[in-house]
């Protein structure tokens, strides 16, 4: 393997590696961070999300204060009663205690793989332990407040007691748009306004986190509180999955953590791997929300189990209107709300947004995302054949001038100086770049970090079935309870076979045992980092890698095997040692 070669594998693996170290390091550090400052913050606190232990809270703003609404005489409460809302996306499930939302079911997304059936009901959203659209802080309108249905119609109804009237309406794309109108209330009054409470999911890269668009400072910019290092919410935000570093451990936490983050927030989003709840506009001006983070009392580790949010308010206007978004977290649909930066692809996202409209539009064609991956993939390869192909070609020529070149090194072998020049005076002269082989790999790696970035979050890929794939946004794992590893993923192990056969194929201008080393290493490297990989990006990497190993063959069958400029072809000598080279055998 030349030096150009493992040029390539040393900058793709410091890439991936460097990568994922960085992500996992950084969970780690905030996991323990926030065991840290839980343990030097417990402070008392009402939560917002209900609980059956009464744990200590870490609360670092001062809650919103209770109103002084015109005293109401104590009564009976009326039985709950339960009111729907629906259309071909979502169901809602709306209470006349508090006037809330207790949950949605959604429609299009089934609970388990699979089509949705009896046996596999919708998605459910559960709010239930702290409800959407519940008032805190204000006396008459809390959770706990009967209301009565006013008017009720086929996507919309109208709840009301003495101090609140709210209207509901169900639109499309999963959106409920909420009106307000307040009586008999301290108009300077604080208050926050819930906007539920999203679980971990079943998928072990599940995440749970909080964005935000804060625009309290000087420069409006979204918040990505659960990575952001600036938030004080950062610590809590964990849901480690281990790493090399473990878990960290829970000891001394409680149960619940409550912290306030102030300042304006043009939206508010609170999320796990493929779905959210958000504030999404809102005709008053917010000062800020405060998260409540919740962890498994059931685990000595520190893994969260649900986030909830309250959006605080300075005061009570007499007319109050905002949209809802509870729903799936799906890039066109967040888009259209200005929340677009709810799908979490960072420096990436000039790339990862026409990766995903790529992949919806290639599903539009033929309706399976595995067919989607295969269109991308050989759209990747066309757009980058001509560099790929300029690549291999030049390095058959850098394979042609290894006899020149081996002169050159003898003889100038005590003048460095001057072999630098006349190698590089021997690449001008036969048109010969030595980077341009680093050049195909080094822009797929963007392409490879986007691709993952999208695929992690893309909603459109949960539970969608590809040929013996269940999910293509998990690992394949068949015959779990029989391969360790989480089960056989056979993706992977295509990839490394096909790298091996490309390092074949490809030209060298290296010894024949480097080029066996690095055969046999750089397949099992790439082994290592896709095994647990989402099977989409396995997908993805697998036929690129057979695309390559194709263009390879084709290449060295056009153009015969490679010969020096005397027309003698390259047959690497008998390998020399270090000792060898000294005394000039």
């Amino acid at each position: 393997m030349n030096k150009q070669e493992k040029l390539i594998a040393i900058l793709l693996g410091l890439a991936l590696a460097g990568w994922m170290w960085y992500s996992l390091s950084g969970q780690k550090n905030a996991a323990e961070a926030a065991q840290t400052t839980a343990v030097a913050q417990q402070t008392p606190a009402t939560a917002p999300v209900a609980s059956t232990q009464k744990a200590p809270e870490v609360v670092a703003a001062t809650k919103p204060q209770e109103t002084t609404a015109v005293e109401q005489p104590k009564k009976e409460k009326s039985p709950e009663k339960l009111e729907t809302l629906a259309n071909d996306e979502v169901e809602l499930t709306l209470s006349t205690r508090g006037a809330v939302v207790k949950a949605a079911k959604l429609l299009q997304y089934a609970q388990n793989p699979g089509k949705i059936s009896d046996q596999n009901p919708a998605l459910v959203l559960d709010f239930a332990s702290a409800p959407a659209l519940a008032i805190e802080g204000m006396s008459g309108v809390d959770a706990d407040e009967d209301f009565t249905v006013a008017e009720k119609g086929a996507d919309f109804v109208v709840f009301k007691n003495a101090v609140l009237t709210r209207r509901i309406v169900l639109k499309k794309n999963y959106q409920l748009e909420v009106e307000e109108r307040f009586a008999k209330v301290d108009p300077s009054a604080a208050n926050g306004l819930s906007l539920g409470v999203i679980s971990m999911g079943s998928s072990k890269n599940d995440i749970l986190s909080i964005d935000s668009w804060d625009n309290g400072g000087r420069k409006p910019h979204v918040m990505h509180h659960g990575d952001d290092g600036d938030s004080p919410l950062k610590s809590y935000l964990v849901a480690m999955s281990g790493g090399c570093g473990g878990k960290p451990n829970a000891a001394g936490m409680p149960e619940r953590s409550s912290v306030d983050y102030p300042g304006r927030q043009d939206w508010v989003a609170v999320k796990n791997r493929f779905f959210v709840t958000a504030l999404a506009t809102c005709s008053e001006v917010n000062t800020g929300f405060r998260a409540t983070m919740t962890r498994d009392v059931t685990k000595s580790e520190y893994v969260l189990k649900n986030v909830a949010a309250t959006v605080n308010f300075a005061g009570v206007p007499e007319k109050r209107a905002y949209t809802l978004y509870l729903g799936p977290k799906k890039q066109a649909l967040l888009w259209d709300l200005g929340m677009k930066d709810v799908m979490e692809f960072g420096m990436w996202r000039w790339l990862c947004y026409p990766l995903v409209w790529l992949l919806n539009f290639f599903n539009s064609w033929i309706p399976n995302f595995g067919v989607a991956i295969i269109l991308l993939t050989i759209l990747v390869r066309l757009l980058f054949w001509p560099l790929t192909h300029k690549s291999t070609v030049g390095m058959r020529r850098m394979q042609e001038l290894q006899p020149k070149m081996k002169e050159i090194q003898t003889k100038f072998k005590d003048n460095p100086q001057r072999l630098q020049q006349e190698t590089w005076a021997l690449y001008r002269e036969n048109k010969v770049n030595p980077l341009s082989s680093c050049l195909p790999m080094l822009v797929q790696i963007p392409v490879f970090i986007a691709l993952f970035t999208v695929l992690r979050s893309a909603v459109e890929l949960r539970y969608a079935p590809f040929l013996w794939i269940s999910d293509l946004s998990e690992p394949e794992a068949l015959f779990a309870s029989w391969f360790p590893f989480g089960g056989l993923n056979i993706l992977p192990l295509a990839m490394a076979a096909l790298t091996m056969l490309q390092s074949a194929f490809s030209p060298s201008t290296g010894d024949n045992r480097q080029q066996r080393m690095m055969m046999v290493m750089m397949p099992l490297m790439m082994l290592f980092f896709f095994y647990n990989f989402p099977s989409a990006l396995s997908l993805y990497w697998m036929l690129s890698t057979a695309f390559g190993v194709a263009q390879a063959w084709w290449i060295k069958k056009r153009y015969g095997q490679p010969t020096t400029a005397g027309g003698v072809e390259v047959v690497d000598g008998p390998h020399q040692t270090r000792q060898m080279r000294r005394h000039g055998n």
